[in-house]
């Protein structure tokens, strides 16, 4: 029964390679079933890998007497910009219990954390007039450089006004795509940092980058089509190339030395897919030695651009990251003759072609997430296309995957295969490299099948930014969905470096308080404007990480940004509230609302909004209280508390009756606690009335259904939300389920029962925010919840019913992994309790009452429970 760190982390990086932070943070899980262990306190051992005069590194240690395991100050100075370092964590038990051992050394490194520390390289572009009102052709640059020492450590550190991709004498820099990845340039830009040391040879070298123009410059945003060059209309890249030897440092940079060119990629958009024309291949363009053939495109000089140092920065989140293969389940041929390939599971990455045939061959693959009749849907794509062709060289075998595009599918119709050649075709999946938490499964296999739906729909839209779809021409930063589902996410992936990145850029976004409704912003979502939901996912979605990650840093940064929104943001009327001639999406995509006007819900807008103002504003007291400002603590709680009453006065009438008796327009008083004395019992009664009357099916839109399950809950009601989650009918979850869906929908009837498509122009098949029921998921069924900020102490209340007859759920937090596994059966109801070393739960009992418990296994039975 021995404890051991299983993980030592630093801020919430998941390889702290090229991190921003001078003074990291640091972290470490526990394993072990030790019962009750606490942390009396640890040891940190640091050794520095500065240049000093005897070379050697500077091993420091450092003991505290303190149980803190999580987000523990750096003990000694500041690290310098590129400085590396190894960490090691020993932890203390009290009393007679067992000390950890030293944990596994864990190295980490600085990035450039100055503009000085750049060295002089500046961002460089072709030079040539770039692509006007079209497709930008990707861009390679190409830097020879020879080394004449034993190579000690080589770092690169690289961005791209664009996505780049790198190599160093003919092998691919690192295992990050589509990189930097997707931020409001504007205000940050992300560079990588890569270890090189492996790939740099004794005698001559090459560097070469390929760019394309990604989110960067390429086609963004629906409506007429989307516009183009939102950040620049010139693709670039920055690098340094750091190559340390017993002899000193070598320098490559990127300057006015490199030279550009083009291949064989022709285009590569983000909507409309990859062109590949192998014959203008230039083989062998990033090694040593290369000429360039006869027929290859000639190679020019380049131009310095402005290069963006103020906006520079590591990244918080990890890159994406190829993550798994899907294998071709079945070959299908069309009623028109066509050929499409069923991968069996709706995902988001590309194709990976291995294929030989003539030269001049092309092969074309349309991507798309359902069939229609037999034949490709592509309707739902709007002016997107997915498509990739690539073009044959003739000379042998080919393998082939696109670089700087990405698709949302599950079948590929393919023209143009070569005859007489095997079909060897695997898909790729692709999105942020986040480590995966949360894991469920129970008796109930359609609920099962449910939250793996969930967890790959948020696969398929957290790629750097939490996009809405990952295929038509959309793919944005909705800040209302991503409301919705964060608390979802929470539980699935650590998503704690994922989102402060993104939330930092939220943050910058905002114009007079007001931030945008997709971030990055871009034009087609329209200027800038103030609605709630959207807005108010500045203030929860920090609150809901903060709860997840305990992370205070998160709070302190979108503190200002919060208030903001509050003070100067929300256009009011006179008594505080909503001013009622603003635009607000409401309870976007209530199933009741008519294919062609998501937003006509069941629910006054206005009123969803008034009631999400007071929640918020409340929750700002509550950051308020957690950092330490009492003033404001103060007055946020007196404004909530006024706006209750401004909410009551426009919305309640004396009876107790809200204005809108609906689903959603009962949640929302009884979750944020907007009605007085027995009235919330009376509104939940009601509640339970209207869906009951409904044959329990879903009457919620995005403001409502997140809250839907924990409003029931709260009010005594589970057993009505596992009747709504057990449905099969439309609207419900698992009548996707039941048409074999295997990603969670944007409407609750993308597909109409009779196998044809929502005639509505927005019909994705692959949208995350009604998988927030995740949330629900895990909290009721698994019984697992945060009782204290970042998991400390965690609350266990295993809700049985639905005639679900066993689960098993758990979560990696902070600390280590809470799991708990279940059963019901004739001899009544039993739990088995799994809690990590420093870390506490507050068992809620089926029978009544609460234990606490320490780490270890913990099997409690309640005998008497039945169904």
């Amino acid at each position: 029964m021995a404890v051991t760190i299983s993980q030592v982390s630093f801020e919430h990086h998941r390889l702290p390679l090229g991190i921003g932070e001078a003074r990291p943070r640091i972290s470490w899980r526990f394993e072990g079933s030790f019962p009750d262990w606490v942390q009396s306190g640890y040891s940190i051992e640091v050794s520095r890998h500065s240049q000093n005069q005897t070379g050697l590194s500077q091993i420091e240690l450092f003991h505290y007497n303190s149980s803190d395991s999580v987000l523990v100050p750096w003990p000694t100075v500041s690290l310098a910009s590129t400085e590396s370092a190894t960490v090691r964590v020993r932890a203390y038990g009290q009393d007679d219990q067992p000390d950890t051992p030293w944990s596994d050394t864990v190295s980490l490194e600085t990035g450039l954390l100055t503009q000085d520390a750049w060295l002089g390289a500046v961002m460089i572009g072709a030079d040539r007039e770039t692509e006007k009102d079209a497709p930008h052709q990707p861009v390679l640059f190409r830097k020879e450089f020879a080394v004449n020492h034993k190579v000690e450590k080589a770092r690169l550190y690289i961005t791209a006004f664009g996505l780049y991709e790198a190599s160093i004498n003919g092998k691919r820099v690192g295992s990050a795509v589509l990189a930097p990845g997707w931020q409001s340039y504007k205000y940050r830009h992300i560079y990588d940092t890569y270890d090189v040391t492996d790939l740099i040879l004794p005698g001559d070298n090459v560097l070469g980058i390929s760019v394309g123009e990604g989110w960067f410059s390429g086609r963004l945003g629906y409506g007429s089509g989307g516009r183009r060059n939102l950040w620049g209309d010139t693709l670039g890249t920055l690098a340094l190339l750091t190559i340390s030897s017993s002899n000193g440092t070598n320098i490559v940079r990127t300057d006015e030395t490199w030279a550009a060119s083009t291949g064989a990629i022709v285009t590569s958009e983000i909507y409309n897919g990859e062109v590949y024309d192998s014959r203008l291949e230039q083989i062998g363009w990033s090694t040593p030695g290369f000429q360039a053939s006869e027929t290859a495109a000639g190679w020019i000089g380049v131009k310095e651009l402005t290069t963006p140092y103020g906006q520079l920065a590591a990244p918080d989140g990890p890159p994406i990251r190829r993550i798994e293969e899907v294998k071709l389940q079945e070959v299908l041929i069309s009623p028109s003759g066509k050929t499409i390939l069923d991968f069996g599971q709706n995902l988001v990455g590309w194709l990976r072609l291995r294929v030989s045939g003539p030269e001049g061959t092309e092969i074309q693959l349309k991507h798309v997430e359902v069939l229609e009749n037999g034949e490709v849907a592509t309707r739902p794509l709007r002016t997107a296309t997915q498509t990739d062709r690539i073009i044959l060289s003739g000379k042998g075998v080919q393998t082939w995957e696109p670089t700087f595009t990405y698709h949302g599918f599950r079948y590929v119709q393919l023209d143009g295969w070569p005859d007489d050649t095997p079909l060897d075709i695997t898909a790729i999946v692709v999105h942020s490299d986040m480590q995966e938490t949360g894991f469920f499964e129970c008796s109930d296999e359609l609920i099962t099948k449910l939250e793996k739906n969930i967890k790959w729909s948020m696969k398929g839209n957290f790629m750097s930014v939490p996009t809405d779809c990952p295929q038509r021409d959309e793919r944005l930063g909705w800040t209302g969905d991503s409301h919705a589902f964060a608390p979802a996410a929470n539980w699935l992936y650590d998503t704690s470096g994922f989102w402060r990145g993104w939330m930092k850029d939220f943050r910058s976004e905002q114009v007079k308080g007001v931030p945008p409704v997709v971030v990055p912003a871009v034009p087609a979502a329209g200027p800038v404007m103030a609605t709630a939901v959207w807005g108010d996912a500045l203030v929860a979605n920090p609150w809901n990480a903060y709860r997840s990650s305990g992370d205070l840093v998160v709070l302190q940064e979108q503190y200002s940004g919060a208030k903001d929104w509050l003070e100067n943001g929300i256009p009011r009327n006179e008594a505080g509230l909503w001013d009622r001639q603003s635009f607000q999406f409401g309870d976007w995509l209530d199933p009741k609302a008519p294919y062609d006007d998501p937003g006509r819900a069941t629910t006054n807008s206005s009123y969803v909004a008034d009631a999400y103002l007071v929640y918020v504003t409340g929750l700002v007291a509550q950051m308020a209280s957690e950092l330490g400002f009492e003033d404001d603590r103060s007055r946020y709680e007196n404004w909530a508390m006024e706006l209750k009453a401004a909410f009551r006065e426009a919305w309640i009438k004396p009876d107790g009756k809200v204005a809108n008796e609906t689903q959603t327009g009962l949640v929302l008083p009884l979750y944020f606690d907007l009605f007085q004395g027995d009235e919330a019992n009376e509104a939940a009664a009601r509640l339970q009335e209207i869906i009951a009357a409904n044959d329990y099916l879903v009457g919620t839109g995005f403001a409502g259904t997140h809250l839907l399950g924990l409003t029931l809950t709260r009010y005594n009601l589970t057993d009505s939300f596992y009747k709504m989650l057990l449905q099969t009918s439309v609207p419900s979850w698992l009548y996707q389920v039941k048409l074999g869906a295997t990603t969670t929908w944007e409407r609750w009837d993308s597909l109409l029962p009779d196998g044809s498509l929502n005639p509505g122009e927005m019909t994705s098949f692959n949208h995350y925010a009604f998988g927030s029921v995740a949330n629900w998921i895990y909290q009721i069924i698994g019984g697992l919840a945060p009782a204290k900020e970042g998991w400390k102490i965690a609350k266990i209340n295993v809700i049985p019913g639905g005639n679900i007859t066993w689960s098993t759920a758990s979560y990696l937090s902070p600390y280590g992994k809470f799991s708990t596994e279940w059963n019901v059966s004739d001899t009544g109801f039993h739990l088995v309790l799994g809690v990590p070393p420093n870390a506490k739960a507050d068992v809620i009992l089926p029978g009544g009452g609460t234990r606490r418990v320490g780490s270890g296994i913990h099997e409690i039975s309640y005998p008497e429970f039945r169904f």
